[in-house]
């Protein structure tokens, strides 16, 4: 498939807010509520991620306040405290750190994200060291794009690269591409119609498509030649989409 997917690198925020692995429960309920996240990674001492404190790891310290012990909280280990005792980042923790690279694609974070019901992946490099965070609203971007880039692209690295010589000419009629609020319509002729679902699945793959609509049919009947074909494909002729059930990424 030509042209370059969206990487992590792409749409992550290099700016992030850590905790040291000694930091204090109320620091870090302050810092979350300070600068408006769900969780935070947690570095040692030369900036490697060791693991992340999000806001269900707290929780257990609140759910001790009735006296009731949480059967379903456990020990952080063999005879370490449990998330209701535990009064630092390190103790508070979840380790390992689910992570994701730089140069990691939008669509395997999004992937890791869906599976593991994350909201944020830290973003390291090849030693484990923090460079970036990267959440659910950043992979979102990808669908900002402009209409006219995403039709330029579709053109440019789809359909030329599937009609491409010497495969065949591109169609009887030059294919129209359009595009609105992301939804991209194909429209004309081709020879070879078997070439719908693959033009369908490489245009649905392109970064910021939310819906594929390809209404391309095959060359007109010429009489003479094929008296036994009707004279156009007919109103309910099958239609290529990218939509129906939700599908993981």
């Amino acid at each position: 498939m030509p042209g370059t997917p969206y990487l992590v690198s792409d749409v992550m925020t290099r700016t992030v807010v850590a905790l040291r692995a000694g930091a204090a429960f109320k620091d870090i309920a302050k810092t979350m509520r300070r600068w408006k996240v769900s969780a935070l990674p947690v570095l040692d001492g030369g900036h490697h991620v060791i693991g992340v404190v999000s806001e269900a790891d707290l929780l257990p310290k609140e759910m001790l306040r009735d006296g009731q012990p949480d059967p379903d909280v456990r020990p952080g280990g063999p005879s370490g405290p449990t998330k209701a005792e535990a009064v630092t980042a390190e103790e508070l923790m979840t380790a390992p750190a689910v992570t994701v690279r730089a140069d990691d694609t939008v669509a395997r974070a999004a992937r890791i994200m869906a599976r593991r019901n994350l909201k944020g992946l830290p973003v390291v490099d090849e030693a484990g060291g923090l460079q970036g965070i990267v959440s659910r609203t950043d992979l979102l971007k990808v669908f900002l794009r402009d209409d006219a880039d995403i039709a330029e692209e579709v053109r440019r690295d789809v359909v030329a690269h599937v009609f491409a010589a010497p495969v065949e000419p591109i169609g009887v009629e030059p294919i129209g591409v359009e595009v609105r609020d992301g939804v991209v319509t194909l429209t004309g002729r081709i020879r070879d119609t078997s070439l719908v679902p693959v033009l369908t699945r490489l245009v649905r793959a392109v970064e910021g498509v939310v819906d594929v609509d390809c209404v391309l049919s095959g060359p007109p009947r010429h009489p003479d030649l094929d008296p036994d074909l009707p004279d156009d494909a007919p109103d309910d002729a099958p239609r290529e989409r990218a939509g129906g059930p939700g599908t993981v990424v």
